[in-house]
């Protein structure tokens, strides 16, 4: 049943990347630092378009009829809402990044057309044409008895529109090469891009044509890939399966066509028709189709007005580097909070444990990790030093399932114990075990985080890292591991949290205890920071909650298919949004008041594909003073007033007025200011 506190999913993912374009559009950020966000919208967009554009048409095929359970919308009512919002907001994008751009020639940071540059300018480009880039185009003419091209996903290509005494002509140019897009011109921060300059030179490619027009354009492929369809037997390894279902989609459907420019109607009508798309699927856009570039622009100009100031992850007093981490662990549980705080302690326990003789096993999930992950080589260190690694890759991590690939060869060729999960499930739970042999029997250290293994991820997301050595938890975190290395679920749990069958039944009931103190008469609280709501079996259960009395504060960074203030339903739920500087990506979960407090970080959002169709796992903040830590930093992001955004009973968010002065609060900036003062700074 659609409950009016419900906002359709696809409609408030699109307005949270709304939120990200208006920090492209705050003039408080650097300008440089307001172009990254701008190209942060679009990278997220590309994805949505991939991954739910084509989900969407996937459902048109199938299920015409079946309705969205939170708005009642059908995948063509839903598919025509999310297209139409999309296009709204080109023109904003389109805005915001020329502002920005406008900004920066102040700081001699330039894009130029061919025909702005100077003479000399125009010889070096002309020269730079000849030499570098013409020798590596391959363009080809499209007529009636010429095939269509394939187009890659997310390339940049020239099409260039060709006279003909019949039918439709066309020539497309790969804007492809090995040298860089961004070329500069001399050592200034003028530049033009790559595709620019070919848009420019294209008559050039088609000697003996008459070229009428030409213009950018950028092809989005479905990323959506169906594992059930390729379940692998009992001869296959699943890593082969994988890796034909990624060749798969990199030749699926085109679900958006992008153009820097429209060309002849009958050649548009051509195109549309090629790609097999409807008229609603084409944007015409101003600014670049690929604002990945904006990066590059970094190097042209060091002065620190255009830039965050830097940051970097504090060590931690209380954390000895002398004493081994297994001994600080053993003695209490740390929680780490990154950025603000360095992953240096973590990869030490992992190091430590590679070379421990007394380490006899290490077991980990791993989901995403880095390039050049460190975690990656303890654990194969490990294993060649004749440790037992169970390793759990999960290979369905979206859009990183080709390294994953590529680092379970690498766990494997190591001598670790590879293992990929179940079938059905994807694992997404962020568990380390190192059990390590003493005088007094096996002491073992867990690991819980609300992030993945990833270095690089931990200078720019949020998140949080539990270490400790409490038995039950690390009991039940072999219950985890032994269920994955034997196809089966964890069905009963101490101390953590495991789904699909031990979370958010647990969820619920605790949500149920609340309740019942507030009808009591007694003060009752939960509140909750995750990067997404939209399980509806808990949002009803919220709903009730605030129905019943119970004080609901929620920090949403996403996705919020949860309205707060619907007079009565949600009158007492309060939904906050920050999108800053870091990309809030921690959870945690407080149920109850100070005396009967209890505290989880997890690594699962409130969606039911966290819930009910992944491995997830939560674990409780033991330690009172960890405890209070937790429940101190979700306060702090609820009395943000800098970059907070107020959810409303409609499902939008609002801007709080940002304050200025001594009463300004910045969650993120306090966070990273602490972190230095408890180093005494």
């Amino acid at each position: 049943m659609v409950q009016p506190y419900y906002m359709n999913r696809e409609l408030s993912w699109i307005a949270f990347n709304e939120r990200v374009l208006e920090e492209a559009d705050d003039q408080n950020n650097p300008l440089l630092e307001q172009l990254s966000f701008s190209a942060i919208y679009q990278s997220n967009l590309d994805e949505f378009v991939q991954v739910r554009v084509g989900t969407m048409l996937e459902r048109m095929k199938t299920d015409l009829k079946k309705k969205d359970g939170r708005s009642g919308m059908k995948p063509k009512e839903q598919l025509h809402a999310i297209l139409s919002r999309i296009g709204a907001l080109v023109p904003r994008k389109d805005r915001v990044y020329l502002h920005t751009m406008e900004q920066l020639r102040a700081f001699g940071i330039e894009r130029v057309d061919f025909l702005e540059a100077s003479p000399d300018e125009k010889a070096f480009l002309e020269q730079y044409f000849k030499r570098e880039v013409k020798p590596l185009l391959s363009p080809i003419v499209i007529d009636k008895g010429q095939p269509f091209p394939f187009l890659r996903n997310k390339q940049l290509y020239i099409a260039v529109h060709l006279a003909s005494k019949g039918g439709v002509k066309l020539g497309i140019i790969p804007a492809l090469g090995n040298t860089g897009r961004v070329i500069r011109l001399g050592h200034t921060g003028r530049f033009i891009l790559r595709e620019d300059l070919i848009l420019h030179f294209a008559p050039q490619a088609f000697k003996g044509h008459k070229v009428l027009d030409a213009a950018i354009l950028r092809v989005t492929r479905s990323g959506v890939i169906t594992y059930g369809e390729s379940a692998p037997d009992e001869f296959t390894d699943f890593r082969d399966v994988m890796e034909d279902l990624i060749h798969k989609r990199s030749k699926r459907e085109v679900v958006r066509l992008q153009m820097n420019s429209s060309l002849a109607p009958e050649v548009m009508e051509y195109l549309r028709k090629k790609l097999g798309i409807k008229k609603k699927q084409i944007f015409f856009e101003e600014a670049p189709l690929d604002l990945s570039f904006v990066y590059k622009l970094q190097e042209f100009n060091d002065s620190p007005d255009l830039r965050y100031p830097v940051e970097k992850p504090q060590n931690r007093k209380d954390i000895s580097p002398k004493l081994p981490m297994m001994t600080q662990i053993a003695d209490h549980d740390i929680l780490l909070s990154y950025p603000y705080e360095s992953i240096s302690p973590f990869l030490r326990l992992l190091d430590e444990a590679a070379l421990d003789p007394d380490v006899a096993s290490i077991k980990i999930t791993l989901y995403r990790v880095a390039s050049n992950s460190r975690v990656v080589e303890a654990l194969c260190q490990a294993a060649e030093n004749g440790k037992d690694v169970l390793v759990l890759v999960e290979l369905r991590a979206r859009f990183d399932e080709e390294n994953n690939i590529g680092w379970s060869k690498r766990l494997q060729d190591a001598g670790c114990t590879v293992i990929y999960g179940p079938h059905n499930l994807k694992v997404h739970s962020k568990l380390l075990l190192i059990s390590r042999r003493t005088e007094n029997g096996v002491e073992n250290f867990t690991q819980i985080g609300t992030g993945n293994y990833n270095e690089k991820t931990s200078r720019i997301y949020t998140d949080l890292c539990l270490m400790t050595a409490d038995p039950e938890i690390a009991e039940d975190a072999r219950h985890v591991f032994d269920a994955l290395s034997t196809d089966s679920l964890v069905e009963h749990s101490r101390q953590l949290l495991v789904a699909p069958l031990c979370l958010r039944g647990n969820l619920l009931h605790l949500l149920e205890e609340e309740i019942r103190h507030a009808k009591n008469g007694e003060e009752a609280y939960f509140a909750a920071k995750v990067n997404s709501i939209s399980d509806k079996g808990l949002m009803d259960k919220l709903a009730e909650a605030s129905q019943a009395g119970v004080k609901i504060e929620l920090c949403v960074r996403g996705i919020c298919c949860l309205k707060p203030g619907v007079e009565g339903y949600t009158d007492n739920i309060r939904i906050v949004s920050i999108v800053g500087r870091y990309l809030e990506h921690s959870r945690i979960y407080i149920f109850g008041t100070k005396e009967r407090r209890r505290v989880y970080i997890s690594s699962a959002d409130f969606m039911t594909r966290n819930t009910l169709h992944r491995v997830e796992v939560a674990a409780p903040l033991l330690d009172p003073a960890l405890r209070e830590h937790a429940v101190d930093l979700v306060q702090l992001c609820l009395s943000d007033n800098t970059k907070a955004r107020i959810g409303q009973p409609d499902g939008t968010f609002v801007h709080v007025d940002p304050v200025k002065g001594k009463n300004a609060v910045n969650a993120q900036e306090k966070q990273y200011e602490d972190a230095v003062k408890a180093l005494g700074k």
